[in-house]
């Protein structure tokens, strides 16, 4: 967790308020910080549905591969989430971790095992010591309660600099629900499922399948649209959790006319918290949108924009205000996407700069510079070659990158 808070923080953290059938705590066990907590817990009241959504890597951690399989069972009672230690590489000793965690909790929840989530974050290739986090918590349970949001979310934290935080209220079928959502992720970030650790709790009753529907077509235009290094994590996971205590008229489809609100409200609450992340990416000082158009289909478009967003050429000229619009070309062309020279388009801060595959006649780069310096940068990528479209979101490449991750271990 940085000292300096990034300069494109929100201006104001969002305080979240408690939410019917979640009580939360965040202590310190002492895994690797010294004076902070590392630690957070949340007990779901009986009947809460589950979803997920988890990183693709082939090396995922131990806490993943334990998620996934109890996802399965549709039904979550305790969450629990470490920073610091991400038992990701720690072999058979990962998995014993795991196990040993989750018992403990079920034993002091009164739950099945299946029913309890965990999640580590921190450090890869360093065993778990588990025995600190299973002592807190008997301890922890008798001090669960409902308005610790916030220190939950800073709990998480690792190089982040500011906790994430999100909330709507909507209604279904005439019921009003709360959605609050927290998240942590600053490095190590080019999500392929979802983000690092991001968590979503509502009052909402909705069963598991739909919930599942809802979250993954949410994170396809949200956390899956972001980067700030093309890496992803061994620990990347998403989950959102409905205690169903608001009572709204039960759904038992996505499609569900009574939904439409509520995955609006979602989708810009899973939005809102990976922006957050972009806007707190490891030396960050610009804000990065990339919208593609004209491209032979979503998922064309989509690729294209993220080889734009993780080019270091492209990244390193933002960090330098620098319009050299050559290396968005250049991004385009490598995406390995259809593209034709002589039909792309290139507009930065809403000035044409390259049109039909040559620079643009009459461009003046003078107010495309002075586009460069501020700390929201837009690019326009036309392919002109189909009606595919997408926006995805980056921050710059600065010095400071290599500092944060040249020391993380020290």
């Amino acid at each position: 967790m940085s000292s300096a808070v990034s300069p494109l923080a929100p201006k104001t953290i969002v305080d979240l308020a408690p939410l019917d059938g979640v009580r939360l705590v965040s202590l310190a066990c002492g895994l690797r910080y010294q004076g902070r907590d590392d630690l957070m817990l949340a007990e779901l009241a009986p009947g809460t549905t589950v979803a997920g959504v988890f990183t693709r890597s082939l090396t995922a951690s131990a806490p993943v591969l334990w998620c996934r399989e109890a996802l399965k069972g549709g039904s979550a009672r305790f969450l629990v989430v470490n920073s610091g230690n991400s038992n990701a590489f720690t072999g058979r000793a990962g998995v014993a971790s795991v196990k040993r965690t989750v018992d403990k909790a079920a034993a002091v929840v009164g739950c099945k095992p299946e029913e309890v989530f965990v999640a580590s974050t921190g450090t890869i290739g360093v065993p778990l010591d588990d025995g600190k986090i299973t002592a807190v918590l008997a301890d922890g349970f008798k001090k669960l309660a409902g308005d610790q949001w916030n220190q939950l979310a800073r709990a998480i934290m690792t190089t982040d600099t500011y906790p994430k935080t999100a909330t709507r209220t909507v209604k279904i079928g005439g019921t009003t629900v709360r959605i609050n959502g927290f998240c942590k992720g600053a490095g190590m970030i080019a999500p392929d499922m979802a983000t690092m650790l991001a968590y979503v709790f509502t009052d909402a009753a909705i069963p598991a399948p739909v919930l599942q529907e809802l979250l993954a077509a949410g994170t396809a235009k949200s956390f899956n649209c972001i980067t700030v290094d093309s890496d992803t994590s061994t620990s990347d996971t998403l989950m959102l959790f409905a205690t169903g205590k608001a009572g709204n008229v039960p759904v038992t489809s996505a499609k569900d006319p009574a939904l439409r609100a509520f995955k609006k409200a979602l989708d810009a609450l899973l939005l809102d918290l990976a922006l957050q992340v972009v806007k707190d990416g490891e030396g960050a000082t610009k804000f990065v949108e990339i919208r593609v158009t004209g491209a032979a289909s979503a998922r064309a478009a989509r690729t294209i924009g993220m080889s734009v967003a993780n080019s270091p050429l492209v990244k390193t000229a933002v960090a330098g205000e620098d319009a050299n619009w050559g290396r968005i070309v250049a991004a385009v062309g490598k995406s390995g996407e259809k593209a034709d020279r002589d039909t792309l388009s290139i507009a930065i801060g809403g000035v044409q700069v390259a049109k039909d595959g040559q620079i643009a006649e009459g461009y003046d780069e003078a107010p495309v510079a002075a586009h460069m310096k501020g700390t929201d940068i837009l690019f326009e990528v036309d392919i002109g070659v189909g009606h595919g479209k997408c926006t995805v979101w980056t921050c710059d490449l600065t010095h400071a990158y290599i500092d944060i991750n040249g020391s993380y271990r020290t």
